[in-house]
């Protein structure tokens, strides 16, 4: 990679979850395997599972794990602007990894979002002085024309920065050439001399059986496919908003040895409105013998060893949420019987005895589920930290993100928060991340479960997610066209790139 000036690309994608989190992951850790100093970058990301780095700024988890692919530092310059949902129709606004208050999404659109492509493109360019190569990610696709003009995150900062653009398509979903050619020709043309060409993710079978269709597509846009990477289960890693336990498919496929004791430790995952950072539960999916699951239902509680009240932009909501389906009441029968709960962030905050919240829903005095003796008050500042610890004899690293400032009243000290029987409590994400904590948690809930269940001795979820890093950089290196992608990445789109009618609406017919 040359040094003499930093190379970038930005991974389009015909629609929302094409692949091109994983594909900015995958090509970081290619380009750092060949020595490439590369970072990520994502001008405004929109999630609610999000990270606070070391100097406590917040950003999308999805850039945190694409600079893990990358073996940098995740930092606020990855992705300057961050936007929370709090509602269908409103958001934080996290900028330069600090909230800056709630806007609507015309309010957003109407202006502020243009306002922000400075900063946008500030931080791209202070990236680029640093790295060797950037590699950026869109959102969404680059072809709603409706959001064309205030675009800061596709075509607004490939034509800001001279980015050559790669346009990600799911095979899976089926018409992929339909979406390539029509992604294509609803841009301008001045945006189109930047589309240099596709990527085809998660394709099943015989790639000869579609390079016929390759070729058509090249000759009908002029641009080349730069890679067929195959379908592969489990790569779906820390996903920016969805139910999915990302970690848990590559797991359950790759840990063939039966668990380590006689049975298995059933867990039950509250799918919360406004669930944010589920990839709590992860770390425990990675563990053999731990089958984890979402419910929305009491009687989804009933056989479960563990249930897990995970974190949520909407304490209030959820909490409510939770009452009118009777999972409020199981988990307080679940509490009387002994039976393991654990709430995290705004999960531990509904378990509390009562919610003071002027800030995030307005609500005032909220009764909580009473479960732990805990007053919960709504600051307006923040909280991002990333605090370090011991419980249960072991050490154990997390981060926190949220308003709500607890009052612990009694219990048993347990991270930031408390334990009252098998009922535990913190606002700690990441901790079971951390393995000695986990596994002397799982034994914790084993035995209150009363489950002849051992935790693996020797199970590393970094090292399970390092090994899933790998296998994204190995797509990248086995089945897209490096060579080319490198060409792309130092030197920008190929000149010469055919202007495909009929174009943005306003430029009908004829490039401009």
């Amino acid at each position: 990679m040359s040094r003499r000036k930093a190379g970038g690309l930005l991974v389009a994608g015909t629609t929302s979850d094409a692949g091109k989190s994983v594909v900015t992951a995958g090509i970081c850790r290619w380009l750092v395997r060949q020595g490439v100093k590369v970072a990520p970058f994502k001008g405004q990301n929109m999630s609610l599972n999000s990270f606070v780095t070391r100097e406590g700024a917040e950003i999308g988890r999805a850039q945190a794990m694409q600079a893990q692919a990358a073996r940098v530092e995740p930092s606020a310059l990855m992705n300057p602007v961050l936007l929370k949902p709090g509602s269908d129709r409103s958001s934080q606004v996290v900028l330069m990894g600090k909230p800056v208050g709630e806007l609507s999404a015309r309010g957003y659109h109407g202006g502020r979002q243009e306002a922000l492509l400075s900063t946008v493109v500030e931080c791209l360019e202070e990236l680029r002085g640093t790295y060797e190569a950037v590699i950026c990610e869109g959102a969404g696709s680059p072809a709603e024309i409706n959001l064309r003009r205030t675009d800061i995150v596709n075509m607004g900062i490939a034509r800001a920065a001279r980015l050559p653009v790669l346009v990600v398509g799911d095979i899976d979903r089926g018409g992929v050439f339909a979406s390539f050619f029509g992604t294509t020709a609803l841009l301008s043309a001045e945006d189109q001399a930047l589309v240099a060409g596709y990527l085809v993710n998660k394709f099943r079978g015989d790639v000869s059986l579609l390079e016929p269709g390759l070729e058509m597509l090249r000759g009908l846009t002029g641009r080349q496919t730069y890679g067929v990477l195959p379908f592969a289960h489990g790569l779906g890693i820390d996903e920016e908003d969805g139910l999915r336990v990302s970690l848990r498919g590559a797991v359950r496929e790759s840990v063939v040895a039966p668990p380590v004791g006689e049975d298995v430790l059933r867990v039950a995952v509250c799918a919360v409105p406004l669930m944010s950072n589920f990839t709590d539960v992860d770390a425990l999916a990675a563990e053999p013998g731990v089958v984890v699951r979402f419910v929305d239902r009491a009687e989804e509680l009933v056989d479960a060893d563990l249930v897990v009240v995970p974190g949520t932009r909407g304490t209030v909501r959820a909490l409510e949420w939770l009452r009118e389906r009777g999972l409020a009441d199981a988990l307080k029968r679940r509490a009387a019987e002994g039976r393991p709960v654990l709430g995290i962030c705004g999960g531990f905050q509904l378990l509390g005895e009562h919610i003071d919240d002027e800030v995030e829903s307005r609500a005032g005095h909220v009764p909580g589920l009473g479960l732990l003796p805990v007053r919960i008050r709504f600051a307006v500042e923040k909280t991002l930290a990333r605090p370090v610890g011991q419980a249960l004899g072991e050490a154990v690293e997390g981060y926190e993100i949220h308003h709500g400032v607890a009052e612990v009243l009694g219990g048993r000290a347990f991270l930031d928060g408390c334990r009252v029987g098998s009922v535990w409590g913190t606002h700690w994400h990441g901790s079971l991340e951390s393995d000695g904590f986990r596994r002397a948690f799982l034994r914790e809930v084993a035995a209150a479960a009363g489950r002849r269940f051992v935790p693996a001795p020797d199970t590393s979820f970094g090292a399970l997610r390092e090994e899933q890093l790998d296998r994204l950089g190995d797509l990248i290196e086995e089945h897209a066209d490096t060579d080319a992608l490198l060409r792309l990445i130092e030197s920008g789109a190929p000149s010469g790139l055919p202007f495909i009618p009929p174009g943005a609406p306003g430029t009908l017919g004829a490039p401009v």
